[in-house]
C-alpha cells in the first residue's frame, strides 16, 4: 500500500512512518520543513516538503505521491502551553484542521485515494452526568470555556468533512511518551517535576491517555479496518487527575504534587485549565479494539508512566 502521511515528523506521525516501513508501506511522508526532510529520507520515506495551509503545494505533493491513503497528522502545538492563552497557542493547528483539512481532503480525492485517517481528539465531548465514560456517539462540546470555542469549532469542522468524505477519524487521547509534553524532557514532564503542576480542588477531572506508539500502531490498523466512522483512540483506564498526576511525578522521581483550591488556581489555570483538571471526562476504546482489530500495548497510563515516558 501507497501511504502518504501529512505531518510525518510529528508526535504520532514520526512513528507511524517508522511503522509502516517496517510493515512493507511504500510511505511518503510531507513536512513544512526542508531540515526534517532528510530524517524521513534516513526512515525510508520519500520526503515530501510542502506547508498544509498550501493548497496548491499540497496537491502537487499529494499527486507526485500517488497514495493508496491519505493520513492526516497536522497540527502545530508549541511544545509548551499557556492555559489561559489556550486560543493563541492552537490559532495554528486550527487553521490546519479547517483549511488543512479542506486541502488534504481535495488532493486525495485528485489524486485516487481510497482511504483518509485524520487525527482528532478524545476530550472534545459534551460534558455528561459526572462518572461519564464517553463514547462516539456522544455530542461534541457545543458551548466550552471562551478559550476553547475555536478550536472546539475547528475540530468538528474537521470531523464533518473528513467523515463526509468516507474517512476515518481517530479521537486519540491525551499523547503520552518520546516527543510529546507528558516525557522526561516534555514540557508537561518538567512542570510536575518542579510540582508547578498542582491538583486543584479534589482532582476530579478525568482524562484518557494513549502512548504515541500506541496511537501509531492504532493509525496503521485503521488503514486496512473499519468503516468510515470516528473512534477513540484512549488506553483502557481513565484517569482521575488526583491518581494521574502523583504517579507521574513518582515515574519521574519527583515529590508529590501540591494541592491547591480552585479560586487560587483560577488566575493561572484559567477557566479551560481548571475544567480540564476539575470537570474533564475519560472515554471508552471499545469501538476501536473491536473494529480495528487494535489493543494498546500499555493498557493503562500506570504502566505506561513507568516504562513509556521516554
Amino acid at each position: 500500500m501507497r501511504v502518504f502521511v501529512a505531518g510525518a515528523t510529528g508526535a504520532i506521525g514520526a512513528p507511524l512512518v517508522r511503522l509502516l516501513i517496517a510493515g512493507g508501506h511504500e510511505v511518503t511522508g510531507m513536512t513544512r520543513s526542508p531540515a526534517k526532510a532528510q530524517a524521513l529520507r534516513v526512515a525510508g520515506a520519500e520526503p515530501a516538503v510542502a506547508d498544509g495551509l498550501d493548497a496548491d503545494a499540497v496537491m502537487r505533493a499529494v499527486s507526485q505521491a500517488r497514495p493508496d491513503a491519505v493520513v492526516h497528522e497536522l497540527t502545530s502545538i508549541p511544545p509548551s502551553l499557556d492555559p489561559r492563552k489556550i486560543a493563541r497557542d492552537f490559532e495554528l493547528t486550527d487553521r490546519l484542521r479547517t483549511e488543512g483539512t479542506r486541502n488534504l481532503l481535495a488532493a486525495a480525492r485528485a489524486a485516487g485515494a481510497t482511504r483518509v485517517v485524520a487525527q482528532s481528539v478524545a476530550f472534545a465531548y459534551a460534558p455528561g452526568p459526572p462518572g461519564t465514560v464517553h463514547v462516539e456517539t456522544d455530542s461534541l462540546v457545543t458551548n466550552p470555556p471562551k478559550q476553547f470555542e475555536r478550536s472546539a469549532a475547528a475540530i468538528a469542522e474537521l470531523e464533518r468533512a473528513v467523515l463526509g468524505a468516507g474517512g476515518l477519524v481517530l479521537r486519540y487521547g491525551y499523547f503520552y511518551g518520546p516527543d510529546t509534553s507528558i516525557a522526561r524532557d516534555g514540557s508537561l514532564g518538567r512542570e510536575v517535576a518542579r510540582r508547578r503542576l498542582p491538583i486543584i480542588g479534589g482532582g476530579h477531572g478525568v482524562w484518557s491517555f494513549i502512548h504515541v506508539d500506541d496511537a501509531a500502531r492504532a493509525t496503521a490498523a485503521a488503514l486496512s479496518n473499519g468503516a468510515s466512522g470516528a473512534y477513540n483512540v484512549v488506553d483502557d483506564e481513565p484517569a482521575a487527575v488526583r491518581d494521574w498526576v502523583p504517579a507521574l511525578a513518582q515515574a519521574l522521581g519527583a515529590k508529590r504534587p501540591r494541592r491547591v483550591p480552585a479560586w487560587l488556581a483560577r488566575p493561572l489555570a484559567g477557566e479551560y485549565g481548571l475544567m480540564t483538571m476539575m470537570r474533564a471526562q475519560g472515554a471508552s476504546n471499545a469501538r476501536a479494539k473491536t473494529e480495528l482489530g487494535w489493543t494498546p500495548r500499555y493498557a493503562s497510563w500506570r504502566e505506561g508512566f513507568r516504562g513509556g515516558l521516554g
